[in-house]
């Protein structure tokens, strides 16, 4: 009865890995849950994720020209931050509501990947912004080991489709 429930609940094996995201059904759900909370006031975790990486990584403040100049306690009255903050977090809320469908997330992410290229950013600056997340994510959600590991596979997902597309030659498309 165990197995046959477990199988009705998660729609199938729950430890069987999706080859096209390398996550299992197990994984997706932890992810999914623990980006409720987070998702709950996107707009306040979003803008302390950019803060953060600010912060933590002055140098990728120059990609945003918004808040270049602007003092960090000025960053959420600009309406060029907040539209970005809104932008980043839909993103990351669609991504991860939708990983039970890893084909649309993978093509939602080379698009992403082609519109960061276009502002020339690097991949050196998603290590980074992954290296701020998982912090943060660390610091305020307090997620167990599985949890954290989902993530970062999550994180690679993504980060394996954004790349293709960043790091290719315009010309080749």
């Amino acid at each position: 009865m165990g197995t046959w429930f477990s199988y009705m609940w998660w729609g199938g094996d729950p430890d069987v890995v999706n080859p096209v995201s390398g996550l299992t059904r197990r994984e997706i759900h932890a992810v999914q849950k623990s980006w409720a909370p987070v998702n709950a006031n996107s707009f306040a975790t979003g803008s302390e994720l950019l803060r953060r990486l600010f912060n933590t990584y002055p140098d990728t403040k120059e990609y945003f020209k918004m808040v270049r100049k602007l003092p960090e306690e000025e960053y959420s009255q600009n309406p060029q931050f907040k539209a970005h903050v809104i932008n980043l977090m839909t993103s990351l809320n669609l991504a991860v509501n939708n990983l039970n469908q890893p084909e649309i997330v993978a093509a939602m992410m080379t698009k992403l990947g082609e519109s960061h290229r276009r502002r020339q950013i690097k991949e050196k600056n998603f290590h980074e912004l992954k290296e701020v997340i998982v912090k943060l994510f660390i610091d305020v959600l307090r997620l167990d080991d599985a949890t954290l590991s989902a993530w970062g596979k999550t994180v690679e997902f993504w980060y394996k489709h954004i790349f293709v597309t960043l790091n290719s030659p315009e010309e080749t498309r």
